[in-house]
């Protein structure tokens, strides 16, 4: 049977100001144009501000400010998104996980697995794995040797954690993601490239959210490291020895090179490129698209990223560009002769 909660349930739970019928009941979450009369919607963004208008939903979030423009029952909040976000888990559907190993998983005989936890089908650990209690290890995920899952975490499929990666508590690692593989370190021998042995590990700590098929590197010689509260998207690159500071966010197809140190409360959007060796302060937010080439010493957001035009106009910008070196020289020599005239000029006045 599916959830269902009354609004006054919902207000409690999620910290929100009720106005309307406390009795209201509703039994999902949906889109303000979509929502019947027994969901509940939220709004946060004044373009959408025509489908509040005429939402049908049974109650909608949002912040005092729009109230006016709100038909029904109201959560208020000044911060919509984030009570939206804990209704939502109100109706996630709850897990079906029954602790125990499968028939099917290979656990090695020094592996050390809570009675608590859950090992699927197919799940291979190795030798001095250690997984808490309450964890769950996802259809065939390889756990390679003297590797800890802290309690409560989860690796849903398809994950992999190479010798001694850490993991703290209730951490969530999505399908496809590889932890702890070697990083690029290669040393040039005459034309041919010789491999860096990689001595250390990866270390993520509590409440680490880890996207599908993202990959994050063993360090060198000491570990990666990644705090608590970090969260990661899909397809990230993350270099040996980067070090990511506590509660930051980076979206999808960010590539972060070798030893850079990315620090607390910090974004980066899509697409970011960061070069090795380099430091963000905490609290560096960077657009979409940006390659940091250097490093951010104080907090702010940065972009880097060129946006899109249509293709003549960009055709157009891109052949002036190549002129910008020619046109500053001819500019210099310009201001150099305006004000050898304008002194001659003065000194013919005299």
């Amino acid at each position: 049977m599916s959830a269902s909660f009354t609004l006054a349930e919902i207000a409690e739970r999620c910290g929100a100001e009720l106005q309307g019928d406390a009795s209201c009941r509703v039994f999902g979450v949906e889109a303000l144009n979509r929502a019947g009369a027994d969901q509940i919607s939220f709004f946060n963004n004044a373009k959408y501000r025509k489908f509040l208008r005429e939402t049908r939903a049974a109650a909608v979030i949002l912040h005092p400010s729009d109230a006016a423009d709100c038909p029904c029952n109201m959560l208020l909040t000044d911060n919509p998104y984030l009570v939206w976000a804990r209704v939502t888990n109100c109706f996630a559907p709850a897990s079906n996980q029954e602790a125990g190993i499968h028939a099917t998983a290979v656990v090695d005989p020094d592996a050390r697995i809570d009675a608590s936890a859950t090992v699927a089908a197919g799940a291979v650990i190795g030798a001095g794995a250690v997984i808490e209690a309450d964890a769950y290890v996802g259809p065939n995920c390889v756990i390679g040797q003297d590797v800890v899952l802290g309690q409560g975490s989860q690796l849903l499929a398809s994950v992999v954690l190479m010798d001694r990666v850490r993991l703290g508590k209730s951490c969530l690692i999505h399908p496809g993601a590889v932890i702890g593989s070697d990083g690029f370190g290669l040393a040039n021998d005459q034309g041919r490239w010789e491999k860096v042995a990689q001595l250390g590990s990866v270390v993520l700590g509590d409440n680490v959210e880890v996207g599908a098929n993202t990959t994050i590197d063993r360090g060198a010689i000491h570990d990666t490291l990644i705090h608590n509260g970090v969260k990661l998207d899909n397809q990230i690159q993350v270099a040996h020895n980067v070090e990511i500071g506590e509660n930051t966010a980076i979206a999808a197809c960010t590539g972060i090179s070798g030893s850079t140190r990315i620090g607390s409360g910090c974004t980066l959007a899509g697409g970011v490129g960061v070069v090795g060796h380099i430091e963000l302060a905490d609290n560096v937010h960077v657009s979409g698209a940006s390659v940091v080439s250097r490093s951010l010493r104080e907090p702010g957001v940065y972009t880097g990223g060129v946006l899109a035009m249509p293709h003549k106009v960009w055709q157009k910008n891109i052949a002036r560009i190549k002129q910008l070196d020619s046109m500053a020289r001819r500019l210099k020599a310009l201001e150099k002769a305006l004000a050898q005239l304008q002194g001659e000029q003065e000194n013919s006045t005299e």
